[in-house]
């Protein structure tokens, strides 16, 4: 007689885990209306005036745009050791191992997407289009943690150091460690936000929503890191003392020194209309303020050497292998 109660409630128990897994997974799957914003309503950003000892130059790497499928939920810059501990997948270029378990020794010794044979490791969270099934809806990262969707691969991913408006640069120290963003901006609030989305063609409007682009114009992540460096560390608790950005006249804080200037560039090839979103922690219910990246520099002196080089001289370089 107690069979019947018994596979009643397992029954149940079924069904009632299956809702909350589908709960769980809706809860973060797409963007709220008010998350979004037309690209007329963007406005424009206004870069600092150049100085008359500006170090005005670019330096472009090609690190492809992760043809090979380097994906994973680890975060070596804020979680070494940590596998899985991102709780949403990561997009990678250049270093071909980076993962939880990196170190600066097994990173040095690493292939690189890069053409010029740049080893860093550069990595931010996919973006997903909400109506395509992902192939990951089960998984650690994806669907478990309300990341759905299909992941997308940029349609460019540009990777440019930049110089300083202020003044000439200085070397960035090997293995040096920086995030841009904070991907608990939801809970955290806004101290930490660098989110900047727009449009293809637009380079120079952002917002912290995501954009509705009109036809022909796929929607961009610009990702600019803190290029004011501290001359002592390459790494500090939290992954932010260390380094700093620039205020608004581009010159760097009090006992810093200007640095180069990291900014990647992410397109992508989407109709109008299309839904899509970031991936994210659970809470943070992949709002795009959350949007962040991570660098680590493990490009080598003489590689250092060059590209401080081009930008304190002003040239525009493509380096070589």
């Amino acid at each position: 007689m107690k069979s019947p109660p018994l596979l009643l409630t397992f029954c149940l128990f079924l069904v009632v885990g299956g809702i909350v897994a589908v709960r769980a997974t809706e809860s973060g799957s797409a963007p709220k209306a008010g998350e979004y914003v037309d690209l007329a309503s963007i406005p424009f950003s206004v870069e600092p005036p150049q100085g008359p000892d500006a170090s005005a130059g670019t330096f472009t790497v090609e690190c492809g745009r992760n043809e090979k499928g380097h994906y994973n939920t680890d975060n070596v810059v804020t979680s070494p050791g940590l596998v899985g501990g991102a709780h949403h997948t990561h997009d990678y270029v250049g270093n071909v191992s980076t993962n939880a378990l990196s170190t600066d020794r097994s990173l040095a010794a690493a292939g690189t997407t890069c053409e010029d044979g740049d080893r860093s490791a550069y990595y931010w969270p996919v973006l997903r289009r909400l109506d395509r099934a992902g192939t990951d809806a089960d998984a650690h990262g994806g669907g478990r943690h309300g990341n759905t969707g299909e992941i997308l691969r940029p349609s460019s991913v540009r990777v440019e150091y930049h110089g300083s408006p202020a003044g000439k640069v200085i070397p960035m120290p090997r293995f040096l460690r920086m995030i841009t963003g904070d991907p608990q901006a939801l809970t955290n609030g806004d101290g930490q936000v660098r989110a900047q989305w727009g449009c293809a063609g637009h380079p120079d409007r952002f917002a912290v929503e995501y954009p509705r682009c009109p036809a022909g114009l796929g929607p961009t992540r610009t990702l600019d890191f803190p290029s004011c460096w501290n001359g002592l560390h390459t790494d500090s608790e939290g992954h932010r003392a260390h380094v700093a950005f620039p205020g608004p006249d581009g010159a760097c804080p009090p006992r810093t020194f200007a640095v180069p200037r990291l900014r990647i560039t992410l397109t992508y090839d989407l109709p109008p209309s299309t839904p899509f979103a970031v991936d994210s922690f659970p809470r943070q219910k992949r709002h795009p303020k959350t949007d962040h990246a991570m660098f680590i520099n493990v490009m080598t002196e003489r590689r250092q050497a060059r590209l401080v080089a081009c930008l304190n001289e002003g040239r525009r370089c493509r380096p070589t292998p």
